[in-house]
């Protein structure tokens, strides 16, 4: 599936009608370049799963866990720099619990995402544009 959106409000919107359609064990990865906008489509997601604290990047923390009508785990790999640094956060575990899980810079996860992950790639056009590829429908 190809969306585009024009503003942060959209980008905003489409991440709330992705996460109407998320449920528990579900794995979302998002690849993007910097300031694509990986963080703005969370906090739609996270909207959309009734959470109401204000959701930002985890990069220096790595992984901010949300209650809301899921659990929400956000976890941003954009500070490390190889699969050892990975493995050793367990993300893994996440994968099992009852909660859904969104990774940003899922690119350096490589082979230990887990097979069933749900895919988002997200294309810088301009200042407001963005493009967003899934290989799931929502």
């Amino acid at each position: 599936m190809v969306i585009e959106t024009a503003s942060a409000g959209e980008t905003q919107d489409l991440g709330y009608r992705i996460g109407k359609s998320l449920k528990p064990k579900d794995v979302v990865a998002l690849f993007g370049t910097l300031g694509a906008g990986k963080t703005t489509l969370v906090q739609g997601i996270a909207r959309a799963l009734d959470i109401v604290e204000l959701v930002t990047s985890p990069t220096f923390v790595l992984i901010n866990e949300y209650q809301g009508l899921y659990p929400l785990y956000h976890i941003d790999l954009y500070r490390l720099d190889d699969l050892s640094q990975i493995d050793e956060l367990g993300i893994a575990e996440y994968f099992t619990r009852d909660g859904i899980t969104l990774i940003e810079w899922a690119e350096k996860m490589g082979r230990m995402l887990p097979r069933h992950v749900k895919e988002i790639k997200i294309e810088y056009l301009d200042d407001h544009k963005r493009k967003f590829i899934t290989n799931f429908d929502f």
